[in-house]
């Protein structure tokens, strides 16, 4: 997108509620790499995911395990696997496809927020924020976490070795630290409570810089845009900051070696982070001073999004990077308790607290100039009047205009030009789509069901089960149950002469069904006769 061409206030942005998703109740959404699937994590521990395009539900994961609500769902890059994380204190990675199981493990806090490494094709490894404990990395494969630094001590010689447990013990009580992978997915960055960003290597648990964030306020949201040149965080001083990430795509780790050689003590950690981070801008409400929900980027980078926090309103504000308020969405009169924003396009969906899925899009409008500059619409019937030579033919005057291509220039054919998704490897096969499930509804199958009871009723087989005595019991299934019928109830057993009088009205009904075909016969002979003669009396006449 060209930002500085395009005019603020009519920005690629979202601005009306398209309309809504309802399955259950629904407490988080997340986009998958390509925007074609959304999964929304419930309240009854079970996850739906959506084709987004068709706004079709295309498969629901249910763990018969977990019944608590979901906190958070995470794709992973190619989207063939999902993480779930729930309040059981639980983290369970799906087979997206199939949907089956592949993994389960239980921590010992529940987990607010839990992310897939973004840097490997089928990832095992996993970064989770609990509620009451440091960030750690969760190993499926080997099943054992690792627990990640929230603070830089003052001799970092004096610190122990990393213990790795399959069950970690649960330390003091504090304030829930916020952490998130970069792109690669090779170093983590932690925001704590001091209001200061940690950049971990998490192989080797060391703290590789620091980076404080203005006003010492403590840290509750943390993510990165997605080309990874931009840092957001979301402070209890209810500002949310961007931050210029200044370290390469690629050899990160190596770069950071470099700048922290002979780096000891906290002082010098900050110096290495202020060659890794730089503020870009803040953005606040200055006269309301709410606090921010589910703050994140737009799908390219351009613009930056905060749910407000208010009980009792579902407002949504988009700033440009520049740092303007360029729209307010405003909702229902519910709360707002998650949001994202799509890969592609200009599209917010928004999670309300009665359980809603809102999708917020593009408010566009017919202009039918675009396709003739020349057209000009009207508000209201006008009366035309036509000139005198407006229609008749003139011969060409002017001159052909030559065109400014250059023909004999070659055109290139081999050179690809990236777009948001030139990260993606394209030998890996990325999962796109999923096969719709149909699901009947209930008015169908008992219409299916009165059908079949209709045809078996008039089946010959009940016809000779009705003369001999036997009587087809029809209502036994659930849907006789809910027609007033109870399975328990036993049907009356019909009387000797009940069964006779049946069995002379099976036999009328075939003695009047024979002689009406002996009569329709009959009645065809006759027909066939009387052709017959008339053509032997025409044969006749031609021959005198």
């Amino acid at each position: 997108m060209n930002a500085p061409i395009i005019d603020p206030l009519q920005g690629d942005f979202p601005e009306v509620i398209e309309e809504y998703l309802e399955h259950g109740v629904i407490k988080c959404v997340a986009f998958n790499h390509r925007g074609s699937l959304l999964a929304a994590g419930c309240a009854d521990g079970s996850c739906v995911i959506w084709d987004f395009e068709t706004r079709g539900i295309a498969k629901v994961l249910r763990d018969n395990d977990c019944a608590a609500a979901i906190t958070s769902v995470s794709w992973s890059k190619y989207g063939h696997r999902l993480l779930v994380s729930a309040a059981d204190k639980s983290l369970t990675l799906w087979d997206v496809s199939t949907g089956e199981k592949i993994a389960r493990t239980t921590l010992q806090q529940t987990p607010l927020h839990a992310r897939l490494n973004p840097g490997l094709s089928s990832p095992s490894l996993c970064l989770a924020c609990p509620l009451s404990s440091a960030p750690m990395i969760v190993d499926f494969e080997i099943g054992c976490t690792t627990l990640l630094p929230v603070c830089v001590p003052e001799m970092p010689d004096v610190l122990a070795p990393p213990q790795r447990t399959k069950c970690p013990e649960s330390g003091p009580p504090f304030s829930p630290a916020a952490a998130c992978f970069n792109k690669c997915g090779d170093l983590v960055y932690v925001g704590n409570a001091k209001g200061e960003i940690l950049i971990v290597d998490y192989k080797s648990v060391r703290v590789l810089a620091l980076v404080p964030v203005s006003g010492g306020s403590a840290v509750k949201n943390i993510v990165f845009s997605r080309d990874g040149k931009y840092l957001l965080t979301n402070s209890h001083d209810r500002i949310i900051r961007i931050y210029e990430n200044l370290l390469p795509a690629k050899d990160v780790l190596s770069s950071l070696e470099d700048l922290g050689k002979n780096v000891d003590g906290v002082e010098k950690m900050k110096t290495v982070g202020s060659k890794c981070l730089t503020l870009f801008r803040e953005f606040q409400d200055l006269v309301t001073k709410m606090h921010w929900k589910a703050p994140c980027f737009s799908g390219d980078g351009e613009w930056v999004v905060g749910g407000s926090a208010c009980k009792g309103e579902h407002k949504i504000y988009i700033w440009d990077r520049a740092g303007h308020l360029v729209k307010i969405l405003e909702g229902p009169k519910e709360a707002l308790i998650d949001l994202a924003w799509h890969p592609v396009h200009p599209v917010i969906v928004s999670v309300s607290l009665t359980g809603l899925v809102y999708i917020w899009a593009k408010d566009y409008t017919e202009n039918w100039s675009a396709f003739a500059p020349d057209f000009k619409e009207l508000e209201e019937n006008e009366e035309y009047v036509e000139r005198e030579d407006e229609f008749d033919l003139m011969p060409e005057t002017g001159k052909v205009k030559v065109s400014s291509v250059n023909e004999d220039e070659e055109v290139d054919i081999e050179t690809v030009e990236k777009d948001a998704f030139s990260d993606s490897d394209m030998s890996v096969e990325e999962l796109r789509y999923l096969p719709a499930e149909p699901i009947p509804d209930a008015n169908e199958e008992q219409d299916e069901l009165k059908l079949i009871e209709a045809r078996i009723s008039a089946s010959p087989a009940s016809e000779e089960a009705g003369q001999n005595g036997h009587v087809t019991d029809l209502v036994s299934s659930p849907q006789g149950e809910e027609m007033g019928e109870t399975r328990g109830k036993r049907k009356r057993k019909p009387s000797e002469k009940a069964m006779e009088l049946q069995a002379e009205k099976a036999k009328s009904s075939k003695a009047s069904g024979r002689t009406v075909r002996e009569k329709s016969r009959a009645v065809g002979d006759q027909e066939i006769d009387e052709s017959v003669n008339g053509q032997d009396d025409v044969d006749d006449d031609a021959y005198y």
